[in-house]
């Protein structure tokens, strides 16, 4: 992952992707850790409707943990969502 630093803000706005190229959301927002000064999960809208059907309410957001976090560029990728849905006994923190 590029380790060099960037504007929070830069974050907002970006599609997110899965590592597998499944589109999971847009950023809106980004959890932070200000005692330790890094961002701790990103809140994402504007969901993939397939990706999280019947598991959160229409218009409600979620929140990545951003260890799941594999790279940030034009877009940003995430360890495959999908496999963490789908196996509940897996790290699964997906907050709506």
């Amino acid at each position: 992952m590029d380790e060099t630093p960037q504007e929070i803000t830069t974050l907002v706005g970006r599609e997110v992707y899965s590592n597998n190229g499944v589109f999971v959301g847009e950023v809106e927002d980004v959890r932070l850790d200000l005692d330790q000064e890094v961002v701790t999960g990103l809140a994402l809208g504007e969901l993939n409707g397939e990706l999280f059907s019947g598991r959160i309410d229409r218009g409600m957001g979620v929140l990545l943990p951003y260890r799941w976090v594999r790279a940030v560029g034009d877009v940003i990728l995430v360890n495959d969502v999908i496999e963490r849905l789908e196996s509940p006994e897996q790290d699964n923190e997906v907050v709506a």
